[in-house]
């Protein structure tokens, strides 16, 4: 008989291209194997007089070395002669779908959520085989058919009496080649590699012939063994959580992970519904070591009704969350027809979402009720995680709400954000922020100095991501994110106030002639209101970027517009005070101004334009001085 043309161009693009990893074949036969030992138990259950055996229901490998085969045969469903022609010779129609419809309709609540079209898998046995040959008998009937094609077009079909229950699929292998990553799937440690790695937690087991050991010289051979079980069956995550251990869970982790220690969290999750899943998520106690590189492997293993289908899903885990290692097992999931590109549809957009609340509301649990190892996350973690406010904008408040940092309430304890609010002084409508190198950087800051004199809590922001993030960010729970190094601050009293406007008019003719002396470095010069101790400082505006984004920028060889600061003065310091009698009595001292302004950008950790003149003019002025 001939193949449906649409099945010949199928054969044509399964040998050539549509798979990217030969080792798959043995994933659908096996695929295929399961799902017709799982329509078995089905049927028995809704037939009591199918006859069927259902004692030993499993999968078994056969490989012949000598005769160049592998044999997958199973003791399931079976096919009849119309199921083979069906099934086989046409493309795009499947036992599976079919199965699942009829169930469906009939509102049976014990269907089964079945993976793969059996056409389409079986297809995949003609990229490693010259010939493929079939045998199949239904359950319940009484003769058994046999099916072969060499995939060129046609095939033949022809009765057999003697049958046994269930589908034996044989392939004549083609001859190995390494170049074309073509192994020899004769060879029994092969095969146990890509039955542990694909079909590991498949709920039948997968067994084969266990190798006889080779006799020493002038001795007997020795007696065969049983049959060896080649997967595991242990897929946790379908097993109930109180029947599984934390060893279990300690061991299943180092093999997701190829972490050496125990998980900090274990995290269970399972849908039911529209779409089912299961996922085993797992949080780690240490940083990944390839957390932070741009091409380090993120993502979850995927399964599809415990058939491996790839090892780093990315479309499941947002990038913020890369250091989350685990498995999500779907019951059905619209893949292509390798089962290794997804589709981006309605169930995988889903299926992250709920991913990333459970991952987020298991931290939020963390930092509530066990802070010890809340603390061990953020400090591995934490960094990865804030990237979360820049890239997810549907759960910022959620990841800001998780979030903790640096504060100059307790040197050695991070703050969240709602404690922040809660020790907020009364009248204070803004959360205070300032974004540095370093803590003792920041702290030494001269924008500092009044909150610090007045009692104000600031957060103090030394990551990279810092930089970006408090820009995309409004505020929380109702309260803005306020910079201290930009714009206005207004700490002071009534009466402070009072003072500070009198000194305006004091020091008017002084901010001008500075703003002049300095008109090629700052766009203003005023008197301030955050300093107390330090003679001057820089501050941008509240748009304008920091001088630590800035230097980031050029670190990655992109060089920032220059961004004109404004020159803040503290009025009660003797160097300004000096600067506005000597600028009154008709000295000129731009020289000091140029000192004054040098002097600023240094203590904010920037970087002298002229570093010669500065050092020059400040010679000068030691020399008079002395």
């Amino acid at each position: 008989m001939e193949f449906q043309a649409e099945a010949r161009q199928l054969l044509r693009l399964m040998i050539h291209s549509i798979y990217s990893n030969k080792d798959v074949f043995l994933r659908e036969l096996i695929s295929n194997a399961s799902d017709a030992l799982d329509k078995l138990r089905l049927a028995a259950y809704q037939d009591k007089d199918l006859g069927a055996d259902t004692e030993d229901l499993h999968v078994e490998l056969v490989p012949d070395a000598g005769a160049r085969t592998l044999t997958v045969r199973d003791n399931g469903i079976g096919m009849t002669r119309d199921e083979v022609v069906d099934l086989i010779g046409t493309i795009a129609r499947s036992g599976t779908a079919e199965l699942l419809a009829t169930l469906r309709e009939a509102g049976d609540d014990a269907r089964q959520e079945l993976i793969g079209q059996f056409g389409v898998g079986f297809y995949s046995s003609f990229m490693v085989a010259d010939r493929v040959e079939l045998v199949t008998r239904k359950a319940g009937a009484g003769e058994g058919v046999r099916w072969s094609s060499d995939g060129e077009g046609t095939y033949t079909i022809e009765p057999v009496a003697d049958a046994p229950q269930g589908t034996a699929v044989t392939l004549h292998l083609k001859a190995s080649d390494a170049e074309d990553q073509l192994h020899d799937y004769a060879d029994p440690a092969v095969l146990r590699r890509i039955v542990k790695t694909y079909s590991d937690f498949i709920t039948w087991p997968v067994r084969m012939a266990a190798e006889a050991a080779e006799p020493e010289s002038g001795s007997e051979p020795e007696s065969e063994t049983g049959p060896e079980t080649l997967n595991s069956m242990k897929a946790l995550w379908a097993r109930p959580q109180k029947d599984v251990t934390e060893e279990e869970y300690a061991e299943f982790y180092r093999h997701v992970s190829h972490d050496w220690q125990e998980p900090l969290e274990t995290i269970r999750l399972a849908a039911e519904g529209t779409f089912e899943y299961q996922a085993l998520l797992f949080l780690p106690k240490v940083a990944p070591m390839d957390l932070y590189l741009r091409d380090a492997r993120r993502g979850v293993q995927l399964y599809v009704r415990r058939v491996f289908i790839m090892d780093d899903c990315e479309a499941l885990v947002p990038e913020y969350l890369r250091f989350v290692k685990g498995v999500v097992d779907a019951a059905d999931l619209s893949l292509n027809v390798s089962r290794e590109i997804l589709q981006q549809d309605r169930q995988i957009s889903a299926i992250r979402r709920r991913l990333v609340r459970k991952v987020l509301s298991v931290l939020g649990s963390l930092r509530d009720n066990e802070p010890e190892k809340y603390a061990t996350f953020w400090e591995q973690c934490g960094r990865a995680l804030k990237e979360g406010l820049l890239s997810d904008a549907d759960n910022r408040d959620t990841i800001l709400g998780v979030s903790a940092f640096a504060t100059t309430h307790d040197a050695d304890a991070p703050t969240s954000l709602a404690a922040y609010k809660e020790r907020m002084r009364e009248g204070q409508d803004a959360i205070y922020y300032m974004t540095g190198d370093s803590r003792t950087a920041i702290e030494a800051s001269p924008h500092m100095e009044a909150f610090r004199d007045k009692g104000y809590e600031v957060l103090l922001l030394t990551d990279p991501v810092d930089e970006v993030w408090v820009d995309a960010v409004d505020g929380f729970d109702g309260t803005p994110l306020r910079s201290i190094a930009k714009g206005q601050v207004d700490l002071q009293t009534d009466e402070e106030k009072e003072e500070a406007a009198a000194k305006q008019t004091e020091f008017a003719d002084l901010c001008t002639w500075m703003a002049e002396v300095l008109t090629s470095d700052v766009k203003e010069v005023r008197l301030s209101t955050r300093l107390t101790t330090s003679p001057a400082v820089l501050v941008g505006d509240e748009f304008d970027m920091t001088p630590t984004l800035e230097k980031m920028y050029r670190a990655m060889g992109q060089e920032p517009p220059k961004v004109k600061r404004i020159l803040e003065l503290n009025p009660s310091h003797p160097l300004v005070t000096g600067l506005r009698d000597a600028r009154a009595a008709g000295k000129d001292e731009s020289g000091t101004v140029e000192l004054l302004h040098g002097m600023a950008l240094l203590a904010e950790g920037g970087e002298l334009a002229d570093p010669s003149r500065f050092v020059g003019l400040l010679a000068e002025r030691l020399q008079h001085a002395l």
